[in-house]
């Protein structure tokens, strides 16, 4: 592409040397620089991109994106500068791949819990409406049928334009993407156009990260401030953030709730293990989803559907259809009675949100054992707190090792034991060894229990000092169950 081309709508402070060069790639990794490409120059948080400008040009690059120039310049090549390379890199990528997110209607959902199910549920709802569409998410990349590893929450805006592009060419119009605050502070959404904005809620998460809860929550909004009048705003009323989101959006503005007043309102008429029977908008119908948080996912996917001009009995028709999405109060009995859910909850809202979830469908003559940890190298603050609702809200809470990453396990235990409160010292115990818990936990049980198994959901692998050890806790489970019950 002709590098007058890739620089429409971006504002560019001065170039030097020819702009009528054909690039041949866009790269902002110096190690993926081909012959011919163009190397975007973006200041990270580890390595500065400017540092391998001249290594770039050495490697082929032709055109480099820069917010400052180098001292020595090759006339063979063209440098553009620009105030923020990281923002004109979203917008180089778009023009690279023909802007195909205004070529379908792109749909991101963004908030603490439940982007991943939200997003993969709208994905199944529209293929149930019979709608090709694409599919970017935590646990998985689709296109239609075609499925792509998935290695960040939200891809760099290269590879999403990329695969927006894939979609449009085979016909999809709809896609759903996970939108991560992590991939919004780093411009990775930067460029695309979104038809409608999707928020779940907010709470305790990333502040490794973010620092503070209110830098979080800016960044948040940030993604709701700069959609386009064109654009839908839909956001949950019952989160305290949920108006915050669309103070300042120049979106049309949506609301959903269970109790409050809200264009998309919902409630639950039964629950239990196998699913639940709901009343939408005055609309009935039964899912084999169950859990409260599954309502509020249930609700922003059909209240995102009907904005996009679906019929009401039509979507609750093809949510009835919906499976559950993968380590998401993905449940399964054991030959011997016991009950087991697997979920990924991993931060404080969520695992008090299953808990009280599998709560409220017990009857209490069941015992309730909570496997669970928390990741290393990621916010401390939220593990005491995390110890806290485990013990309270569980017969028996084992405490145990997430992905410790860089962090000795031990001292992640520590910190998770801090919070537990003295009236709930006999209520938990720790075992390191995330598969001797489980053991643990399976010893445990009799007919009728329930165990949950908390934290890693979909991921199969424990990330220990930088290399992932195969693990898969519904595998682990199932090896566990066979070898014990014999």
């Amino acid at each position: 592409m002709i590098i007058t081309e890739l620089l429409k709508r971006i504002p560019v402070l001065e170039i030097h040397g020819e702009d009528t060069r054909e690039v041949s790639e866009l790269v902002f990794d110096s190690r993926k620089v081909t012959e011919d490409s163009l190397y975007v120059a973006v200041r990270g948080t580890v390595a500065d991109g400017h540092s391998y400008i001249a290594s770039s040009v050495e490697k082929g690059a032709k055109a480099i994106v820069c917010e400052e120039f180098p001292e020595t310049m090759d006339e063979s090549v063209t440098y553009i500068k620009v105030k923020d390379s990281s923002k004109a890199l979203g917008h180089l990528a778009s023009n690279f791949y023909g802007n195909p997110s205004q070529k379908l209607k792109l749909i991101g959902v963004t908030g603490t819990n439940g982007k991943t199910s939200v997003s993969t549920l709208l994905f199944d709802v529209f293929k149930n409406l019979g709608y090709d569409s694409a599919l970017l998410s935590t646990v998985e990349i689709r296109i239609g049928e075609k499925i792509i590893p998935a290695t960040h929450t939200t891809p760099d805006v290269i590879t999403i334009n990329k695969i927006l592009a894939q979609a449009v060419e085979e016909g999809c119009e709809f896609a759903f993407m996970e939108v991560s605050s992590h991939g919004i502070a780093q411009n990775r959404i930067e460029g695309l156009h979104f038809k409608v904005a999707g928020f779940t809620n907010l709470t305790h998460d990333h502040l490794d990260y973010h620092k503070t809860f209110d830098e979080y929550l800016k960044t948040k909004k940030r993604f709701f401030d700069e959609l386009e009048d064109t654009a839908i705003a839909i956001t949950n009323v019952d989160d305290k953030n949920g108006m915050v989101m669309l103070q300042n959006t120049k979106a049309k503005k949506k609301s959903y709730a269970m109790k409050t007043m809200a264009d998309y309102h919902g409630k639950s008429l039964e629950i239990d293990f196998n699913g639940m029977l709901l009343n939408f908008n005055g609309k009935e119908f039964w899912t084999t989803l169950t859990g409260k948080f599954n309502i509020y996912n249930l609700l922003l996917v059909f209240g995102i559907a009907s904005e996009l001009g679906f019929e009401q009995d039509e979507i609750l028709q093809a949510i009835s259809k919906l499976k559950r999405v993968s380590g998401r109060f993905e449940t399964f009995k054991s030959d011997g009675g016991i009950f087991f859910i697997v979920d990924y909850a991993h931060t404080p809202d969520a695992l008090e949100n299953i808990l009280e979830s599998i709560n409220d469908i017990r009857t209490k003559n069941e015992r309730l054992i909570t496997v669970f940890g928390c990741g290393g190298d990621r916010d401390h603050s939220k593990r005491p707190e995390m110890g806290n609702i485990a013990t309270k809200k569980s017969t028996l809470a084992i405490i145990t090792s997430d992905n410790p990453r860089t962090e000795d396990p031990a001292q992640i235990i520590k910190e998770i034991e801090a919070g537990v409160e003295p009236q709930n010292f006999s209520k938990y115990t720790s075992i390191p060894d995330r598969k001797e818990a489980i053991k643990m936990a399976i010893r445990f049980a009799e007919p009728r229990d329930i165990v949950l198994v908390a934290g890693k959901g979909h991921e199969n692998y424990q990330d220990i000092n930088g290399v992932k050890h195969h693990f898969d806790d519904k595998e682990t489970i199932n090896e566990l169950w066979k070898l014990m019950s014999k």
